[in-house]
């Protein structure tokens, strides 16, 4: 019975209306109350506009937390440890909800004191260091530094997906000799060697050209739907599969090394992709003012999910687990189904999160041409960000490592360095108590020790792996 609610509760979470696509904010001029009529509340809706009920805004959430660093947290358990890892996904939780709580506080705060209607999480920054004497004549720069930051994060995901699908597709060509229709003995496949992950990710290549191409989200639909069915129907058979594999007794060391803690805190804040995701949502909300019950409640439901698949992937597959846990499946053919299902998910995802970047850059380089040049320019520029992160990609071609580095960098970032800093700028000349202000440096610190100490052991890591793997050629050349 548990069994199958959770695939329906997946089923629900993947199937809902797609949230990658940006929505339209209102004119950054548009006032937020008309002349001669009373001053509306910041929850008030402009014009009596109409938006997502609650339950759509739920389901919106939920996707946008969810994707590819879910796949990757029974690794993350491991470098943490049994006991250590899901108590640290459960803080790493509630500090990051709030975060987005803080966020979302800020926004309604200098939207009402500056008269706009709705302001993006650039804006917000932009105008919180406003408030600074010292800050003001930089405030530009908060709002660059955060389209900096969501563009690392957004490119970022599009380095993962390279990854992800070389790495799948090219263990079920490998193994596919070797695949049995027996899902129940622990069998071992043998492995044919094929072509260099590297070289799988330029065949990718030109097909995700293509499919960046499609510049209106709107014809991207009956794919997206089709690839979010596939996505279902994998995780709930990888939930199936760690669930009646958990294996007794259990011998899992309670805690990790200290020396892995940052791979385990850059996969995990990778995971809670969701922070760009929040103002947006409560812009297009019916009633805003249920948006926090709707914050909570999602991401209490995300929490739940991050800890139950992180702590039952690592049980179910122990101390051999690497990379993302589609890739310790078992070498048959019901499960080598679930990793091209869920590779075919990716490469459609691939298209929406790069929607994000390029609505960024985009824009101001077409506005800088005439209008011949326009189509041309539009073109060039996606083309030269999909070689970047298949480039990049290329050069860490380690999928834990990529997750642990984008998730150092920009995740921790955005979700935990930047939110309480805002806060402090925000209220610091409105009585802001003194506790509050010591938990928001106290935040920003944990994250920046998190920024600084994951990005420099994935960076050490991924020199040492790729050292590695430049020896072990040039001894099979000798």
């Amino acid at each position: 019975m548990i069994k199958i609610k959770l695939s329906i509760f997946v089923c629900v979470l993947l199937l809902g209306p797609d949230f990658s696509r940006r929505d339209e904010s209102p004119a950054e001029d548009e006032p937020i109350h008309s002349p001669g009529s009373p001053r509306q509340t910041e929850y008030e809706r402009i014009g009596g506009r109409t938006g997502s009920s609650f339950l759509q805004t739920l389901i919106h959430l939920l996707k946008g937390n969810i994707g590819t660093g879910l796949l990757g947290l029974p690794l993350a358990v491991k470098n943490a440890g049994l006991v250590l890892g899901p108590l640290s996904l459960l803080a790493m939780g509630i500090v990051a909800v709030h975060c987005m709580n803080l966020l979302v506080r800020c926004a309604h705060h200098l939207s009402a004191k500056m008269g706009k209607p709705f302001l993006s999480y650039g804006d917000a920054v932009e105008y919180g260091m406003e408030n600074v004497s010292w800050l003001s004549r930089h405030s530009l720069w908060g709002r660059r530094v955060v389209n900096m930051f969501l563009n690392i994060t957004q490119l970022g995901f599009c380095c993962v997906y390279f990854v992800f699908l070389s790495d799948n597709v090219k263990q079920v060509v490998e193994t596919a000799n070797g695949t049995t229709g027996n899902c129940h003995n622990n069998q071992t496949a043998v492995i044919v060697p094929s072509y260099d992950s590297r070289l799988y990710m330029l065949f990718f290549l030109p097909f995700i050209i293509v499919l960046v191409f499609i510049r209106n989200l709107k014809y991207l639909a009956p794919l997206s739907l089709v690839a979010n069915i596939s996505m279902c129907v994998s995780l709930v058979l990888i939930y199936y599969y760690c669930l009646t594999n958990i294996p007794y007794p259990i011998n899992l060391p309670l805690a990790g090394r200290g020396v892995d803690y940052p791979l385990f805190f850059g996969t995990a804040i990778f995971a809670f992709e969701g922070i760009g995701v929040v103002l947006p949502l409560e812009n297009k909300m019916q009633n805003p003012r249920n948006f926090t019950t709707v914050l909570y409640l999602g991401m209490g439901i995300v929490t739940t999910l991050y800890i139950s698949l992180g702590t039952i992937g690592y049980i179910g597959f122990g101390e051999h687990i690497r990379g993302s846990i589609t890739l310790n499946l078992p070498l048959c053919w019901l499960y080598q189904a679930v990793k091209l299902l869920y590779s075919f998910g990716i490469y459609i995802t691939y298209a929406l999160q790069f929607y994000v970047s390029a609505e960024i850059l985009i824009p101001p380089a077409v506005a800088r041409c005439g209008p011949r040049w326009a189509l041309m320019v539009d073109l060039s520029i996606r083309v030269a960000l999909v070689v970047l992160t298949c480039a990049l990609a290329i050069l860490i071609p380690e999928l834990d490592l990529v997750i642990s580095l984008v998730g150092s960098v920009s995740s921790s970032a955005l979700a935990l360095i930047i939110p309480p800093l805002l806060q402090i700028i925000t209220f610091h000349n409105e009585d802001m108590k003194l506790w509050v202000m010591v938990k928001d440096i106290g935040i920003s610190l944990i994250g920046f020790v998190g920024f600084v100490a994951g990005t420099y052991i994935s960076i050490q890591e991924i020199v040492a792996r790729n050292s590695s793997r430049h020896n072990g050629t040039h001894l099979q050349l000798l």
